[in-house]
């Protein structure tokens, strides 16, 4: 199917993983923490996951478990950054470009603000475009729920796409 010209879509995007891993702790491509970790097939990076799946849901092309299946050895220990990139890239040959990114960090005792304009840089690289086009931002869930009790951390992204010209 052609993308009809001056096409916009917007997708969403959720990852959640508990804390109880190995570390370091990875956001946005960035080492947050040396003390604590995630369990994951991958780097177990919450934040590039549910960028990934917002762009993939943007751009109809399904979600991340379809194209970097956990369950999949080549996975382990594999970078989320590059899924990313390979997940722009197949945005760009559907037709589509990245046109913005808002993504929040929620978790209960990480700081987030000063690694936040190295995870914009990273994610930004890893999708093609300028750094002015990715937001993050950090919040928490004040004491509530699996993420209020420090047993885990997610990240929430919503993605805009416009038709390649």
């Amino acid at each position: 199917m052609t993308v009809p010209a001056g096409a916009t879509r917007v997708g969403w995007g959720f990852d959640a993983h508990p804390l109880d891993g190995e570390p370091p702790l990875i956001l946005g491509g960035v080492q947050v923490s040396d003390r604590i970790g995630v369990s994951a097939t991958s780097d177990g990076d919450v934040l590039a996951h549910a960028v990934t799946d917002a762009v993939l849901g943007a751009c109809a092309l399904s979600d991340i478990g379809e194209h970097f299946p956990s369950g999949d050895p080549a996975m382990a220990g594999a970078r989320s950054l590059d899924m990313l990139s390979q997940t722009a890239a197949m945005a760009s040959a559907s037709g589509w470009q990245v046109t913005h990114v808002d993504a929040t960090v929620i978790a209960e005792q990480l700081q987030v603000a000063p690694h936040r304009e190295q995870m914009r840089s990273n994610l930004a690289r890893a999708l093609g475009v300028v750094d002015d086009l990715v937001s993050v931002k950090a919040t928490t869930t004040d004491g509530l729920g699996f993420i209020g009790r420090g047993e885990g951390l997610a990240a929430v992204a919503v993605v805009t796409v416009s038709a390649l010209s």
